[in-house]
């Protein structure tokens, strides 16, 4: 078509819906979907879970499976999964040697769901099983992740509250890579961007911000958390401290770079101060400097020399994770139809 007849640009519409317009078309019209579940020591929860999530997954005509993640539960959580996975073939079980961690088993149902779609999420139903048919209809528009915002956080403490609202602050005013706020693991995730997360190698997973590294389009739905439904839940402050942690030094260097800057300015008032003493000195007479004053600087100056040492201890750290490249989770056995399967490649 001549340029001089083609219509406008706009349209066409944005550049988004456009995008979104693509996806649409090339979505499937019965695609399967993955729950993806990690679970350690939950045996009181999994009855539960099942027998809320697949009536409302057979109500909206979903072709679904659910993927358990067993993180080395020592109670009879196992159990409990074989027994159910023996009678629903819609269920499979990954079964890890030990405990490698949440982020590791939930990395470990992602390598070994089938599914179009993908929706990690948690089996205290504190995720609504409810929000799955919004995410699917934002998906069928052309997105390619959903999340769940949460809007209220009624049943967490306020240390938890707070210590979250000051972590997604501090992370992406460090992080090129910005995660939404009150956003957890609980999204859908197209077969696509699935993909792209298999290929990331890191052991030191971070999975809110790979979620977010990969990019592609994306759009939050919005949700009240409720209370956890059965079970207790095992991340206490520490653990959520050192989870805060990883996340910050995964995905920036700004505390490194942050450290120079402090060394340069320390640096540059011992220089004006001995400036300062010299020059008193030469016009004075001799002084005598006071020993506490010495004291108190020998000691600031030994903390801020621990604490960066400290800082680029957990950089130094990670790296020999890294360069061991021992493989991110291990798997004991695949359950599906009540008999052991080989582990997905």
């Amino acid at each position: 078509m001549p340029e001089s007849i083609l219509p406008p640009s706009h349209a066409y519409g944005s550049a988004l819906e456009r995008q979104l317009a693509g996806q649409h078309a090339r979505r499937p019209a019965d695609p399967l979907l993955s729950l993806v579940v990690p679970v350690f020591n939950e045996e009181e929860s999994i009855g539960l879970f099942l027998d809320t999530v697949a009536p409302l997954m057979e109500r909206h005509g979903f072709r679904f499976e659910i993927v358990f993640v067993n993180d080395g539960s020592h109670d009879n959580t196992l159990g409990h999964l074989l027994d159910r996975s023996a009678r629903d073939c819609r269920l499979r079980v990954v079964n890890l040697s030990r405990n490698f961690g949440k982020e590791a088993a939930l990395t470990a149902g992602i390598d070994h769901a089938r599914g179009d779609v993908i929706v990690p999420m948690d089996i205290d139903l504190q995720d609504p099983p409810a929000l799955i048919e919004p995410f699917m209809a934002r998906w069928r528009e052309g997105y390619d992740i959903v999340y769940g915002v949460r809007t209220q956080r009624t049943w967490d403490t306020t240390a938890k509250r707070l210590s979250a609202s000051w972590f997604y602050r501090v992370f992406n005013s460090m992080s090129p890579v910005r995660i939404p706020e009150n956003v957890g693991d609980f999204r859908l995730v197209d077969r696509r961007a699935v993909e792209v997360l298999r290929q990331l190698p890191e052991r030191n997973r971070f999975m809110k911000g790979l979620f977010a590294w990969v990019g592609f389009t994306s759009i939050g739905v919005p949700y009240e958390r409720p209370q956890r439904a059965a079970g207790s839940s095992k991340f206490n402050l520490w653990r959520l401290w050192n989870f805060a942690i990883d996340g910050v030094v995964s995905f920036s260097t700004a505390p490194l770079r942050a450290w120079f800057y402090v060394g340069v300015v320390i640096a540059a008032i011992a220089v004006l101060y001995a400036l300062f003493i010299i020059t008193r000195v030469l016009i004075f007479g001799i002084d005598t400097p006071g020993y506490a004053s010495l004291l108190i600087v020998v000691l600031l100056m030994g903390a801020i020399q621990l604490l960066s040492l400290g800082i680029i201890g957990e950089y130094l750290g990670r790296l020999f994770l890294e360069v061991k490249s021992r493989p991110i989770y291990v798997i004991e056995g695949v359950y599906e139809d009540g008999t052991v399967q080989p582990p997905r490649a």
